[in-house]
């Protein structure tokens, strides 16, 4: 196998896995919106925070100890596709009487063999990599944009492609569209470079399996600032998939024919194609400003991701608004999710490094992200949200908005500059 041969066929794993995802996750919340269930969205999307916290771990040490990663990967995906398609269908068969208990199950039970698959697809490419020789650190970033592509191709066939009529953004069939991609991948994953089982002794004890020895990091207060805020800042990553969609649908009633509320899916993926981008930024961003800037930079920039949803409307000039609030999620996003990886990757040791990055992510799309939904959706409910009419939307935009202020003014005043504590720690050392 070559080199160019193992790329291409990593870019094809990526595009699928990703792929699977955007089939769904920002057009879910206008589908149970239009089925009566825009009080339950919350709960489908705090789902994917919830399995986070424990079902990429157990399937994590499967394939450490038992069985080969590629295969886990294929299985994860094989039940994955089964349920979501059940899902789907089930919604079909019921017509008008769609039931939460049923759908709601289903939907579950595919996530929590899904969300396993992101760290199960990093597994599998990192040791192909390795494989021919390439160092996975400067490889596999130009591979993972694809996952994006593919994330990006999938939303815009979703709001594009109709079947019977409807655009498959208002449709059950979204649910299929996902489940389907599963099956292709669950075959796929099993073509890879087998990934070797760790036996015996080699394997990680299941104290760091679990990451717990990374909890000793909260003794540090500037790592346990750190952790907490990320807890905080990360409830608000899926807020936007969860609501965007279903709020620019909203406008249907005073603006049906606006491209924002036809096309709201497509308006959306301006989001991921400025996270794509913005990746590249971080460079320059992290030698010109230094982490906690960065950091701050991204805190800043949720304010504005919901502020400008708020301010925004379908038609000209509002609909800048909008387009400028899809722009700046790039920024919002990438800039603390990677800084944060790489705080924790250069102020811990070789030992707690990979169980400091397994926290990190716990307290973000994990604890973070389950509790900000949840959150979020009493908001929305609170403020009359609906999927009919975009009163009431403005006001917990900014409810939002103020949250993350709130957020990034006191991990400025609390977290302090870590190169500032380097050099405070050097001139001590010094001095003694």
């Amino acid at each position: 196998m070559n080199n160019k041969s193992i790329t291409v066929r990593l870019i094809l794993l990526n595009f699928l896995e990703f792929a699977v995802w955007g089939a769904y996750l920002t057009s879910l919340g206008r589908y149970l919106g239009g089925i009566g269930m825009i009080d339950k969205i919350k709960w489908f999307f705090a789902m994917q925070g919830i399995v986070s916290i424990f079902m990429p771990t157990l399937m994590g040490i499967l394939a450490d100890r038992k069985i080969q990663a590629q295969k886990v990967l294929s299985m994860c995906h094989l039940f994955a596709g089964l349920f979501m398609i059940a899902a789907g269908l089930y919604c079909r068969s019921a017509g008008e009487g769609i039931a939460f208990g049923p759908l709601f199950t289903l939907y579950s039970l595919s996530v929590a063999f899904f969300m396993p698959t992101i760290a199960l697809v990093n597994s599998v490419a990192y040791n192909a990599l390795e494989s021919v020789g390439k160092d996975p650190v400067k490889a596999f970033p130009p591979i993972r944009v694809f996952g994006t592509v593919g994330f990006i191709i999938s939303m815009l066939f979703t709001n594009f492609f109709k079947i019977d009529g409807v655009a498959m953004q208002n449709s059950y069939t979204q649910l299929i569209s996902s489940g389907v991609l599963s099956l292709v991948l669950c075959g796929y994953a099993l073509t890879m470079p087998q990934v070797p089982v760790k036996k015996g002794g080699e394997g990680k004890s299941l104290t760091e399996a679990l990451g717990l020895k990374a909890f000793t990091l909260f003794k540090d207060r500037q790592f346990a600032i750190f952790f907490i805020f990320s807890m905080l800042l990360g409830s608000a990553l899926q807020i936007t998939n969860g609501y965007a969609n279903l709020f620019l649908g909203s406008f249907q009633s005073v603006s049906p024919d606006s491209f924002a509320v036809k096309n709201s899916n497509a308006l959306i993926s301006i989001s991921q194609a400025s996270e794509t981008l913005c990746i590249l930024l971080i460079p320059f961003f992290m030698k010109r400003f230094g982490i906690k800037n960065v950091m701050l930079i991204a805190m800043f920039a949720w304010v504005f991701r919901f502020g400008l949803f708020g301010l925004g409307s379908p038609d000209m000039p509002g609909v800048i608004l909008f387009i400028l609030s899809c722009v700046v999620y790039g920024v919002a996003f990438d800039f603390f999710n990677i800084s944060g990886s790489l705080y924790v990757n250069e102020n811990t040791g070789s030992d707690i490094r990979s169980s400091a990055q397994g926290l990190f992510m716990l307290m973000t799309n994990g604890l973070g992200a389950s509790i900000g939904t949840l959150a979020a959706g009493a908001v929305v409910d609170a403020c009359g949200c609906g999927a009919m009419s975009p009163e009431g939307w403005p006001k917990a935009w900014f409810i939002f908005a103020a949250y993350s202020l709130v957020v990034g003014i006191l991990f400025m005043i609390l977290f302090k500059d870590p190169r500032k504590v380097q050099a405070a720690r050097s001139r001590n050392t010094a001095e003694a």
